[in-house]
């Protein structure tokens, strides 16, 4: 019975847009029937007598013969009907296809898994003509076995032996079920009787009686042991050859005749046997097949043996069987049936090698123009073979006929030749059949032949398989694209492939047809997921499907999703096959019961009246119905007035403000080149953007101001509907990227026509806006910088200073446009860390504007009379710089940079670099302070052993934080102490040679300095100094006093000089004696009529060269330098370095 589909939910506009393809999956019609019976295993649309079917085949129905349900496609909910094929053909209609002539239908069968486990018969096909439209009675259809297929028409009489010996008797009747479940009973086919004997034999019931399997192992169980103290085996026989296969007890003359002997041990009249096997060879062959011997307490079993062999056909080895005890009589019920089988099967006596008689014809069809190509794959032992039956007669091809391709020495191999049929038209006008033979060698072969009227066959060419077991050539489909009566693509499927994970994903494989032979083109591409899917296991040629002129292909994955199945639908195209599908059917989305969908597909008529194709596909006990939907082309323009934006003149008013407005005009013209109704309705769904996926509004419609409108409108075919739609332009910086006006449309009915999906669903217009730039509307622009900068510096040697109270920097800059207009024209400033921007200003009156705003990293970037810079225009202006007091760095830089949206002329005038070194003169003051000012020394005699007193001397350096001065660091403060060790010896200090007063010579000396005394010099890193920050160095000194015991002198002063410095690489600049200081130490006085006298050749230092050096940073915040202590003197030793 049909099931209704629920429509899908409905989606957004943007998920429903055209997907190129045209199958309708929301509205499936499933037919459902016994899936016991694997309804659905084939399916065939069929149109007669006014009356639209979908036939679909069952072949396990009615006990396994198989039949064809007939479902009306018409009112909602059709019941499918079985034809009753099976009780005429006797065969299951695995095969299928439409004849040519109206109203009559081809149906092949072969028989499927029969009573028999390796019985199978030769096959038959029928034409069924118009009466099968008639529900009521059976289909009235013309069998037509092409050949004498392996005979099932026997009769066999089991002789039982019903003796007391026989124990337990239900191993026996199980014995009995298990081989009659093995025969194919039925009328015209196989007929049992059963003789029980013992003392006495008795008919348990006679050929015929029971018609069905069922009631014959329904009997078996019933029947009771004859019990009887001998076993008369001879007699047995005897009675069976004259009584249970003669007329009167059902046999019938010109059937097979086959006797089993069941017994289990030597019989009481075994004397007689020879006479009853001369009895049995006279009636005819075969001799019966003759089981039993089973040990029983501890009998020799030799005689018995040997009696048994003797009446039992030859070879023993074949047809005489020994076992144990009645339980193993089940353990031969398989090997019973292979001798049958052979029995039955072969036409010599006692033959074991097949011809056509399991030729299963029927297996595969394929229609001619002249008749049909049967595939025969059970035939020659199962290599299979092909069988014509058209105008040309009945062909035949001899077994030798395949040799070349399949040697004989591969017979038993089992190639399965037949397994797929088809042809090809090449361009020439030569036909050529095509077989495959999926088995071959087990990866499977196609052959493309030519085959005579005598049965010879011309190989032009073998097409193999790549991978073990992938089956092949199981299925193959020639396919005319473009219907010119010329073959164009061969598909050959291997549904067994191991792809990905060793998954039989399977493969389809694309052969190009050339003149003469076919070349690969590749593969189908399916879905990648690594699953089990059997790709290709059913392949079927369909009309144009989406109306594009080429007809397409449709290929069945029914173990995709995990036994649920999926259909995949192919395109032509000119010439070939796309590999890429454009649509997948899962059967998730038609029924959530669904397996195996995908396992039959069928494609050539229209069954809904829409004067469409439909497509019909196979599953697990139902047959989905999906119809095609009529394809629409929309034909969509766009045009916008005016057809530019100018943002110079605005002819509108919205929100308050001057804006430019617009109108968007939309037309819309539906079309099909599909049949069927050409004056019905559509409804289409579209919507209107604009700027659409692009942040920052520049437009918005009028009529809600904002960037998105959706519709809907009906839309009859052939004819133009239009549609306008006002919106205005915001005011923007982007004023040379055109703005974007977007169409983008779908049909609005799920049930519906389809867009065309090469009918384009997003119509997009750019609107430009208006430059003013000539007839080409691109404006080329010459943007022309020039600049220049007040301070001067060209080299390190000779470089800008920068002093107290100069400390800014001033730029004059001039832009000019002398081309086209300049839109968007910007002016990029970039100075480095140690300048500030400080002021911009208008030089002239010009009109254009400039504005500017900061950027992060000592960046403006300043926009030229936007929006746009016309023509010829100029500007000039006065940037002005200040120094930064922290940042130091020695080069000043300003980098300027003009751009626009426009085309440059020449980039090379568009940028401006100002550099000049730069050197900083820092406000320092240097001071200096001593705690011991006089000493004087006592008389001779009276001086103390030992140093003299300690006295300390402070050094400050101090920067003014006012005035706009800067830091400093790297500064060096040096200082130069006398008199030092070796007081008398010349010695060099800076650039000149300074020889020393010697002791006695300090009388006519008052002070000693650096010029006439050896001194000891100091020089102290400051480290930075921030403004208003200052540096203090503390010296501490001690007075020799050995040095005036041998020193004449009256009153001395010791001058010591202080300087700073700075280092060559240095950006601080110290003008020469600006920062040089005297610092008197304690002027050394004798005491009256006391002289100091004595030589020495060395001579003690006045003060000696042991001393701390300490300096501190006082900022304006500090509280100055903390007073020395003896633990910070020596955590302070190294601030300082000395030299001599």
């Amino acid at each position: 019975m049909e099931t209704p589909k629920l429509p899908c939910p409905p989606q957004s506009l943007l998920g429903c847009l055209c997907v190129g393809f045209n199958v309708d999956v929301r509205h499936p019609r499933l037919f459902h029937g016994p899936a016991e019976a694997q309804f659905g295993y084939k399916v065939l649309q069929r149109v007669g007598g006014g009356e639209k079917w979908l036939l679909v085949g069952a072949p396990w129905d009615s006990n396994r013969q198989g039949d064809v349900y007939k479902c009306r496609v018409g009112p909602p909910n059709t019941n499918c009907t079985k034809a009753n094929l099976g009780t005429t053909m006797r065969a299951a209609p695995l095969s299928s296809a439409p004849a040519s002539a109206p109203g009559w239908t081809v149906i092949s069968g072969r028989w499927g898994p029969s009573r028999l486990r390796h019985s199978v018969s030769g096959g038959m096909a029928a034409v069924c003509g118009a009466p099968c439209r008639d529900v009521a009675t059976p289909c009235r259809c013309q069998l037509r076995p092409p050949l004498a297929g392996c005979s099932t028409y026997m009769d066999i009489v089991i002789v039982l032996d019903g003796s007391n010996s026989i124990y337990p008797w239900y191993e026996v009747q199980n014995f009995l079920s298990n081989i009659l479940n093995k025969f194919f009973i039925g009328p015209g086919q196989i007929q049992v009787g059963v003789l029980q004997y013992g003392e006495r034999a008795v008919h348990e019931w006679v050929l015929g009686r029971y018609q069905t399997a069922e009631e014959v192992v329904e009997a078996a169980k019933n029947i009771s042991r004859q019990e009887g103290r001998e076993t008369r085996t001879a007699f047995a026989i005897h009675q069976a050859c004259t009584e249970a296969f003669s007329p009167e007890r059902g046999g019938r003359a010109d059937a097979t005749r086959l006797m089993i002997v069941v017994t289990d041990g030597e019989s009481h009249d075994g004397e007689e046997l020879p006479e009853q096997a001369l009895c049995l060879a006279d009636a005819g062959p075969p001799s019966p097949q003759v089981l039993g011997h089973y040990l029983r307490r501890q009998q020799d079993p030799e005689d018995f043996i040997r009696e048994i062999k003797y009446i039992a056909s030859d070879p023993d080895e074949k047809y005489f069987f020994n076992v144990t005890d009645e339980a193993a009589l089940n353990d031969i019920v398989d090997a019973l049936g292979d001798r049958i089988f052979s029995l039955e099967g072969t036409h010599g006596y006692n033959e074991s090698s097949f011809e056509l008689e399991m030729s299963q014809i029927g297996f595969s069809l394929h229609l001619l123009e002249d008749g049909i190509l049967f595939g025969t794959v059970g035939a020659y032992d199962w290599d299979g073979a092909v069988l014509e039956e058209s105008r040309r007669g009945r062909i035949i091809p001899p077994r030798k006929a395949f040799e070349k391709e399949f040697p004989l020495e591969l017979k038993n191999h089992a190639a399965y030749l037949g397994y797929a049929v088809s042809s090809l038209q090449l361009p020439g006008g030569q036909r050529l059949y095509v077989a495959g033979a999926p088995r071959f060698q087990h990866k499977g072969k196609v052959i493309l032949f030519e085959m005579g009227t005598t049965g010879t066959v011309t190989v032009a060419q073998a097409l193999t398989g790549e991978q073990i077991g992938s089956y092949f050539g199981s299925e193959v489909c020639a396919l005319d694209v473009d219907g010119d009566g010329v073959t164009d693509v061969l598909l050959v499927a291997a549904p067994m492939y191991l792809g990905a994970q060793s998954r039989e994903m399977g493969r389809v494989y694309l052969y190009r047809v050339g003149q003469r032979l076919l070349a690969p083109a590749g593969t189908l591409h399916a879905n990648k997921k690594p699953q089990d899917s059997r790709f290709g296991y059913a392949l079927a040629a369909v009309p144009d499907l989406n109306h594009d002129g080429f007809n397409d292909v449709v290929v069945g994955a029914p173990l995709e999703d995990g036994h649920r199945g999926a259909v995949y639908v192919y395109h032509g195209a000119p010439g070939t096959l796309l590999p890429n599908y454009k649509q997948r059917i899962e059967a998730a989305a038609l029924s959530p019961t669904l397996s195996y969908f995908g396992r039959s597909v069928d494609g050539q008529l229209d069954l809904d009246g829409d004067g469409l194709v439909d497509l019909a596909v196979g599953a697990q006990g139902v047959a989905v119905l999906l119809r095609s939907r009529q394809i629409v082309q929309i034909n969509t323009s766009l045009t916008v007035e005016p057809p530019a934006i100018n943002v110079i003149q605005k002819n509108c008013q919205r929100g308050g403000t001057g804006a430019v407005c617009l109108r968007a005009r939309v037309c819309f013209r539906a079309g099909t080149r599909a049949r069927g109704q050409q004056d019905r309705e559509i409804e289409l769904r579209y919507n209107v953007s604009l700027e659409e996926r692009t942040p920052g509004a520049r437009a918005a419609f009028d009529s809600s101001a904002r960037r998105l409108l959706q519709r809907r409108l009906e839309l009859s075919l052939g004819r133009q509907s239009c549609l306008r739609f006002p919106f205005h332009v915001l005011d923007t910086t982007d004023y040379l990227r055109p703005l974007s006006f977007t169409v983008r449309l779908a049909m609005a009915e799920s049930t519906g026509p389809v867009l065309d999906e090469r009918s384009p669903t997003t119509i997009r217009k750019l609107i430009p806006f208006f430059k003013d730039c000539g007839e080409d509307d691109e404006c080329v622009t010459d943007l022309v910088l020039r600049a220049t900068m007040d301070i001067v510096g060209s080299s390190r040697q000779s470089p800008h200073v920068l002093r107290k109270g100069r400390r800014k920097v001033v730029v004059d800059v001039v832009l000019e446009n002398k081309k086209e207009n300049a839109y968007n024209a910007s002016l990029l400033l970039r100075f480095t860390n140690n300048l500030h921007f400080s002021s911009l200003a208008l030089q002239d009156t010009s009109p254009v504007k400039l504005e500017c705003t900061a950027l992060p990293g000592h960046r403006r970037l300043c926009s030229v009379g936007y929006p746009v810079f016309r023509s010829l225009a100029k500007v000039s202006f006065t940037l002005e710089l200040e120094f930064s007091c922290s940042v130091l760095l020695d080069r000043a830089e300003v980098t300027l940079e003009a751009s626009s949206d426009s085309t440059e002329a020449t980039l090379e005038d568009n940028m401006v670099q100002l550099s000049a070194p730069i050197r900083y003169e820092p406000d320092l003051f240097l001071s200096s302070d001593a705690n011991l000012h006089r000493y004087e020394v006592h008389p001779l005699g009276t001086f103390p052993h030992g140093p003299g007193p300690e006295f300390k001397t402070m050094v400050k350096v101090r920067t003014y934080g006012g005035g706009g001065g800067v830091g400093s660091w790297g500064v060096l403060a040096h200082l130069a102490l006398p008199p030092g060790a070796e007081f008398w010896e010349p010695r060099q200090w800076g650039t000149a040679t300074v020889v020393p007063v010697h002791p006695e010579d300090l009388l006519h000396v008052d002070r000693l300095d650096c010029s006439n005394a050896w001194c000891q010099e100091l020089s102290c890193q400051l480290g930075r100094l921030d403004r208003g920050g200052e540096v203090s160095i503390h010296i501490l000194r001690t007075i020799h006093n050995d040095f005036f015991r041998g020193a004449k002198f009256r009153s001395v002063k010791v001058i010591s000089t202080i300087w700073l410095g700075v280092p060559e690489s240095s950006m601080l600049l110290l003008e020469e004696g600006a920062h040089r200081r005297e610092v008197g130490d304690p002027r050394t006085l004798a005491a009256p009529q006391t002289w100091g006298t004595g030589l020495y050749r060395h001579p003690p230092s006045l003060f000696p060269p042991f001393f701390f050096c300490r300096w501190c940073l006082k900022s304006s915040r500090g509280s100055g330098c903390p007073s020395p202590s003896g633990s910070w003197w020596a955590a302070s030793w190294g601030g300082c370095s000395s030299w001599h």
